[in-house]
């Protein structure tokens, strides 16, 4: 399931593409940022924010993670409006990390 509720039937093909792209990273945690990030703005981005979501859907979903999270330093050339909105939609990822701990007690 790709937590997809918005119709991409209005959308041109290079914002279907992105938006489909969005939910189907390498890492289930990338898909709720990205996808939900795509699928609340995609309709209203411009060609220039396109061309940079795409920038940034291009690197690796372990860097994008770590610096969503603030875990490792958001690199000079991703400190931009655009990143830090995406960002925003972070949802807590506490419930699934912790999910698989258990009191070694």
């Amino acid at each position: 399931m790709t937590g997809l509720t918005r119709s991409s039937a209005d959308l041109d093909p290079r914002r279907r593409r992105i938006l489909y792209r969005c939910w189907h990273r390498g890492i289930r945690e990338m898909d709720l940022v990205l996808g939900e990030f795509a699928e609340t703005e995609i309709a209203d981005l411009t060609d220039a924010q396109l061309d940079e979501l795409e920038t940034i859907m291009a690197e690796q979903d372990h860097d994008l993670l770590q610096w969503v999270t603030g875990a490792q330093a958001v690199p000079a050339h991703f400190q931009t409006a655009l990143f830090f909105k995406i960002a925003s939609y972070r949802p807590d990822f506490a419930p699934v990390t912790m999910a698989g701990l258990r009191n070694p007690e």
